[in-house]
């Protein structure tokens, strides 16, 4: 996973906005975690899973910055982890603001 290392953006899902995570495995059959939790991913060697953002949220510290993806071989056991950056602000506070005063100097 060193070579190809996973990456993140935001892509529309039906309705709402979602978390696609894209990656390499050498076996695809390899086993793909998100955060720990197993996920079905698309495609073989080369692979991709999209999660709705409140799923995200959920598998995810508050305020985080990352996300670790873990591959599991099944015939070795062996494991490979990496984190991957969120998209900036992903999982940041959403409080809205009553008002902002600029000034000048």
């Amino acid at each position: 996973m060193a070579e190809r290392e996973p990456s993140t953006k935001l892509v529309r899902c039906g309705e709402e906005s979602c978390l696609q995570i894209s990656g390499y495995r050498d076996d695809p059959a390899s086993i793909v975690r998100l955060n720990g939790e197993v996920v079905t991913a698309d495609g073989g060697q080369d692979w991709q899973v999209r999660l709705p953002i409140e799923t995200v949220r959920q598998w995810s510290a508050p305020n985080a910055r990352t996300i670790e993806v873990s591959l599991l071989d099944p015939e070795t056991a062996q494991v490979t982890s990496a984190s991957t950056s969120l998209p900036i602000g992903l999982l940041g506070d959403i409080s809205s603001l009553a008002f902002l005063e600029v000034r000048s100097p």
